[in-house]
């Protein structure tokens, strides 16, 4: 299908343009003209529209939309072994599904059209993303806590869904062993290897507490960073979540190696597990994106939220209102994250592929007309967002899901919730479900 987005502004290359149409052909923009009258499968008029590139959410757990609200304010490992690893023990694949596909629903409302995450039951995300049309990069949670054995279980199903799901354009596979504090450096390294020899990507969690921070030093005599570094686990495949706990020298580690760091914002100080240093890393030419993490201890997947969680805390860490200005953040939302994912994405730009989301100026949030970035950055919210095109295919318009139905999504969710919180003993976490 062809796609003709005409008499829109356009926010491009640090700037933004006015009265342009956007003709996109197979996926792809084809052209970015002034010429108003065209013809196309599928045309949308731009008028008090802005143009912006698809946001990419570098870090999530899409799939724990089913724990949102369960387990708030306490610590990481408290969350983790008492609340979160007990119940993802009943998970079943038909509960991954339909809440990846809230997940989904809930990032394209918020203009995300890609998202990198780590789960289980990775053939059921793949469904879902194709289902929807969103694109993602995905990877089940690999923990085998010492155990050979099931480290080698992990690598052969790994292997398993490389050859499985290798050959899709708008879904692809990536690696994804859970953190250096869950995995065995057998495990680890196997990881690598096969990374290596099959041209993937690496997406873990890293150094994201002071408590990990605290027992690497005390029982390897190196910071998480420096002990994947000695393992020659560290290289620009792989994707760090978190990295709030670093050295200088673990700094100039991630430099080095061209390590790829996915600041997560909101559920770092949910987490009350500080605010990463990412001024001093993007100075440092550290590539640094953006990750909502889950709906479990975020509690939303929405970029734009976290976009300006980014420029706020930064500023609040450093006390200087002009470190991290809104280019900077946007930029960590699109082309930093297209540079490590190796695609023509994150800007709109002919020859690029068509992941485009239009804001609706004539909402509140976006008025006045002084500055568009500004406003996005520190001031839209997903009300803003009315159009979504992934991959060329318009799959919300006028903020109305075209590709699936959003209301059997939402009645199935439903009825997974609680399926899972009763087999778990946790139904007394629910209200009644059948009177919403």
């Amino acid at each position: 299908m062809d796609v003709v987005i005409k008499n829109c502004y356009v926010l491009t290359n640090n700037r933004v343009l006015k009265n342009k149409t956007i003709h996109i052909e197979d996926g792809v923009i084809k052209r970015i003209t002034e010429k108003v009258e065209c013809e196309a499968d599928f045309v949308i008029d731009g008028k008090n529209m802005l143009a912006i590139p698809g946001l990419i959410n570098m870090h999530t757990h899409a799939a724990m939309t089913l724990f949102r609200g369960l387990a708030d304010d306490m610590n990481l490992m408290k969350w983790l072994q008492e609340e979160i690893w007990p119940i993802e023990k009943n998970l079943k694949p038909h509960h991954v599904y339909y809440s990846t596909l809230l997940a989904t629903i809930e990032m394209i409302k918020s203009g995300t059209t890609c998202f990198n995450d780590m789960y289980f039951y990775i053939d059921q995300i793949y469904r879902a993303c194709r289902d929807i049309g969103i694109r993602g990069y995905i990877s089940f949670a690999m923990f085998d806590f010492g155990d050979e054995n099931k480290a080698k279980e992990y690598i052969k199903e790994a292997e398993s869904s490389i050859k499985k799901f290798s050959n899709d354009s708008l879904v692809k596979i990536t690696l994804a062993p859970h953190a250096p504090y869950t995995c065995s450096e057998y495990l680890l390294r196997r990881t690598k290897e096969l990374a290596d020899r099959y041209d993937l990507l690496i997406h873990t969690h890293l150094s994201e507490s002071r408590d990990e921070f605290k027992k690497f030093l005390d029982e390897k005599g190196k910071t998480p960073i420096e002990y994947l570094n000695s393992i020659e686990f560290l290289s620009d495949r792989v994707i760090a979540a978190h990295c709030v706990w670093v050295t200088n020298k673990d700094i100039s580690i991630l430099k080095d190696r061209n390590v790829t760091v996915v600041h997560n914002p909101v559920s770092n100080i949910k987490l009350a597990n500080g605010i990463a240093r990412i001024y001093e890393m993007l100075r440092e030419n550290v590539n640094v994106c953006i990750g909502t993490d889950g709906a479990a201890s975020n509690n939303n997947l929405n970029l734009l939220e976290e976009m300006k969680f980014v420029a706020l805390l930064q500023k609040h860490r450093y006390r200087n209102p002009e470190v991290l200005n809104v280019w900077d953040v946007f930029r960590m939302a699109t082309i930093n994250a297209a540079r490590v994912l190796r695609e023509n994405l994150g800007i709109i730009k002919e020859g690029y592929k068509a992941d485009i989301v239009l804001i609706n100026l004539k909402n509140t949030r976006m008025m006045p007309f002084t500055n568009l970035i500004s406003h996005l950055i520190y001031s839209a919210d997903s009300s803003c967002i009315d159009t979504v095109i992934i991959d060329g295919k318009v799959i919300m318009l006028n903020q109305k899901i075209l590709t699936i139905n959003e209301e059997y999504v939402y009645e199935k969710f439903k009825e997974v919730v609680m399926d899972l919180y009763e087999i778990s003993n946790k139904k007394d976490k629910l209200l009644n479900f059948a009177e919403i």
